[in-house]
């Protein structure tokens, strides 16, 4: 059978809406990691067959195909070509699998995923029109949609109450859960957990994002972003600027470039869920992941799973039972940012730097995406 391996994975430092970052052109962040990568496993560019990179808001500089205009802008061959993906939250997540499926296929040796996301520069929504009443434009409201969901609000910020309502989540659980993302995040840059993953750019050598000194009393006087709700600021993740990028390979390609293998994809799996819960995907993907490769929760050594909103990741541990002490053991988006289309890489690359670090075996990653879908990707560490 075949494999498919990880034997790079870079990302940048994720930085805030007003920080070093914000003023940094996409493709440029997207240059950098690409570049970065190239360099840090003496990979012949050249050999390199396709560059997938995952990008949210494709308007403005992240329009024109960005995986192709940040691969020229590293001064890359010409010859490789680049597409950009939208799966939402989770698309360079979804780059990894369609890099990892095309190795697994057999029809390509060298592939890189990669994912890009300015929100500084880039507003979230800025791709998203709404009509002259306020409702999204791109939800076909008559037959098919309208029929079955309504002309109801869909956001994810109603998702969001929604799944803290449905499994019983106080506002007291979520900024409890918020207050520990941040001291595990601000905890692991001062050991520099995160050193090894990221290639440092305009002057930023570590995420910016975490806000370890906070305290569940400066929380509780945030105003909830609903009237009655619970989700506040505090438990949300942050608008965030980042970029990531992993080197896919073939048995064949570690063998003609002298590659070293850092991990296999074990598992991929991928779930659709009510787009106006929206944000319970990681759900049923975990659930898909876990049978198609035979483990249970309990073999799982490390879990990133996108905090979104803390009710993803606690709803999701109600359902599957997992040990919050394996999940999100450096913090997660709530603390670290969601930089969108680049988290899922950003991601993958925590996630394999962390069982290096540790020694684990397994991991799994999973996020919650846009329209109730999710990624999941087991690895084992080789």
């Amino acid at each position: 059978m075949a494999e498919a391996y990880i034997v790079g994975a870079v990302r940048t430092p994720v930085g805030t809406k007003k920080g070093a970052l914000a003023g940094v052109h996409s493709a440029d962040l997207g240059a950098h990691v690409l570049k970065s990568l190239v360099e840090r496993t003496g990979i012949d560019p050249s050999a390199v067959e396709d560059v997938i990179m995952g990008c949210v808001m494709q308007v403005g500089m992240q329009t024109l195909d960005i995986a192709r205009t940040a691969w020229l802008s590293a001064g890359l061959p010409e010859s490789v070509p680049g597409v950009t993906i939208d799966r939402q939250c989770g698309s360079s997540q979804q780059s990894i699998h369609f890099a990892a499926q095309g190795v697994l296929s057999g029809t390509q040796d060298l592939v890189i995923a990669a994912g890009v996301e300015n929100m500084a520069a880039v507003p979230m929504g800025a791709s998203v029109p709404f009509t002259a009443d306020g409702a999204v434009a791109g939800f076909p409201y008559g037959e098919g949609w309208g029929e079955r969901y309504g002309k109801q609000e869909i956001s994810q910020f109603r998702g969001a109450e929604l799944m803290a309502e449905k499994w019983g989540l106080s506002r007291e659980d979520l900024e409890a859960f918020a207050l520990e993302s941040n001291i595990r995040a601000g905890k692991a840059i001062e050991a520099g957990y995160f050193d090894r993953e990221i290639a440092p750019i305009a002057g930023v050598e570590r995420d910016q994002c975490a806000r370890p000194d906070t305290t569940l009393e400066k929380m509780a006087g945030l105003k909830p972003l609903r009237e009655g709700g619970v989700i506040t600021a505090a438990v949300s993740s942050q608008i965030a600027v980042g970029a990531s990028a992993l080197l896919i390979a073939s048995e064949e390609a570690v063998r003609t470039h002298g590659l070293t293998p850092r991990a296999r994809i074990h598992t991929l799996a991928l779930a659709g869920s009510d787009p106006v819960y929206m944000l319970t995907g990681p759900i049923p993907a975990t659930e898909k992941a876990l049978k198609k490769s035979g483990l249970k929760m309990d073999d799982i050594d490390v879990t990133e799973i996108n905090e979104a909103f803390a009710p993803v990741v606690l709803g999701w541990q109600k359902e599957l039972g997992a040990d919050l002490a394996k999940v999100n053991p450096n913090g997660g988006a709530i603390a670290l940012g969601h930089p969108l289309g680049a988290t899922g890489g950003i991601l993958m690359a925590k996630l394999l730097h962390e069982l290096e670090r540790t020694g684990g075996r397994y991991g799994l990653q999973t996020m919650c995406e846009g329209g109730g879908q999710a990624n999941a990707t087991i690895i084992e560490r080789l």
